[in-house]
């Protein structure tokens, strides 16, 4: 297999830099997690290993932009995803399905 430089560009495009996406998938799987379990999950469920600011900053934005809340609990604060979450999830993934099917016609 050839690793290229565009190839690279695309795998950060498709993980890194969408992170919001693994997100709501992991919290669509799991249920309410914790900032640091969510990048646990991430490096086990799909082998991303951001940087542990990026999952804080991504969160904060999730937060910010309503695709996932803030609950507070015993063992500290932890994050579910929200309607409008799922929603604009599902609407990422019909997206690349889309973008799949034409690029490989």
């Amino acid at each position: 297999m050839v690793n290229s430089k565009a190839y690279e560009r695309l795998k950060r495009k498709m993980t890194v830099e969408n992170l919001w996406l693994y997100v709501i998938k992991v919290l669509k799987d799991v249920g309410e997690l914790r900032a640091y379990d969510i990048k646990k999950e991430l490096i086990k469920r799909f082998e991303i290993k951001p940087a542990t600011i990026t999952v804080y900053a991504v969160i904060y934005k999730m937060v910010r932009d309503e695709l996932i809340e803030s609950v507070s609990s015993p063992d500290g604060t932890r994050y579910r995803v929200t309607k409008k979450g799922l929603e604009t999830f599902d609407q990422g993934i019909t997206y690349i399905d889309r973008l799949i099917k034409i690029l490989s016609s």
